[in-house]
């Protein structure tokens, strides 16, 4: 096996083992401290909290059904390496759910303060949802709505996932019969659609290095090699002493700033570096460029041209 054959093993295999950590936390999140408070929430797994209340069926069954069936459509549309990272996560978050809620169904944490209940579950279900999202999978129902959404048009994940789970909130006060209780999941809506965001943008935000090295060529080998980002070699001189010097222009995601940092410690740590934040960083290895309306209005007006 090659080298870059284990480093791509290794890194598939990390991503995997933070897709079970965010549906752990996900899972104990809504289990612990919203099922037993009765505080619906959003998607699939709030649907199938409503036919628990209603009609006793184990959530975990409703939700791997249906979940099943939204990834059908959704193969098409996100591509087998998204299903297949979604199937394996809609896995975990099913076989987990039930081990937390026998471990929390007669010892709920925070019995007489269900705000505080929802705001964790909240920031739990969040922070499982957008650790899911950043790495290609997801926990299902709305957030597979909102990806396909997401892939084609600039609309922010938490504000599709907000839309989609706002019905499904309000549908419980048909079995519940409290607005208490859809009041608080309004809440819980809130906090994990802010807390996605948080996530998905504080891990996908980019920044740009200039680096002003007499090292530049083994720098540029090594974030290339190591760091796997390309590098722009911009001819520079110094004003006051006239030298000639090699200047490296980098665009890196926020979370490989450390590594790039790394890089040049070892390699000159006396290299003049500048870092600062971009807004967005759209081509090959960042975003893509979400202009489908756009393209769409184009071809319309060259179609009506030919016909003129």
């Amino acid at each position: 096996m090659s080298r870059e054959t284990k480093k791509q093993t290794l890194r598939e295999v990390t991503n995997f083992v933070f897709i079970f950590i965010a549906m752990a936390l996900a899972s104990m999140g809504w289990c612990a401290f919203l099922l037993p408070h009765k505080i619906p929430i959003g998607g699939i797994a709030g649907f199938s909290s409503v036919i628990f209340w209603s009609a006793g069926i184990p959530v975990h069954y409703t939700y791997l059904a249906l979940n099943g069936m939204l990834l059908v459509a959704a193969l098409k549309v996100l591509g087998w390496r998204f299903c297949v990272r979604t199937i394996f996560s809609v896995a975990i978050f099913t076989v987990l759910t039930p081990i937390f809620q026998n471990i929390f169904a007669n010892s709920p944490l925070f019995p007489d303060q269900p705000f505080l209940a929802c705001i964790i579950g909240g920031v739990l279900l969040g922070i499982g949802t957008g650790v899911a999202l950043q790495y290609n999978a997801s926990t299902g129902g709305s957030d597979v709505v909102a990806s396909m959404i997401n892939k084609n048009h600039d609309v922010s994940l938490g504000k599709v996932i907000l839309a989609c789970d706002l019905i499904i909130i309000t549908s419980g006060y048909l079995v519940l019969k409290d607005w208490e209780n859809i009041i608080y999941g309004y809440i819980v809506l809130f906090v994990m659609t802010s807390v996605v965001d948080y996530v998905i943008n504080g891990m996908r935000g980019s920044v740009q290095f200039f680096v002003v090295s007499d090292k530049w060529e083994e720098l540029g080998n090594a974030i290339n090699n190591d760091v796997r980002r390309g590098c722009t070699l911009i001819d520079a001189r110094g004003f006051y002493t006239g030298k000639e010097v090699g200047m490296l222009f980098i665009l890196a995601r926020r979370t490989e700033a450390r590594n790039i940092f790394r890089v040049i410690d070892e390699i000159d740590p006396e290299a003049f570096v500048s870092q600062s934040a971009v807004n967005g960083v759209y081509g090959i290895g960042f975003d893509r460029m979400k202009v489908g309306k756009r393209k769409k209005m184009a071809e319309i007006g060259a179609e009506v041209n030919e016909n003129q």
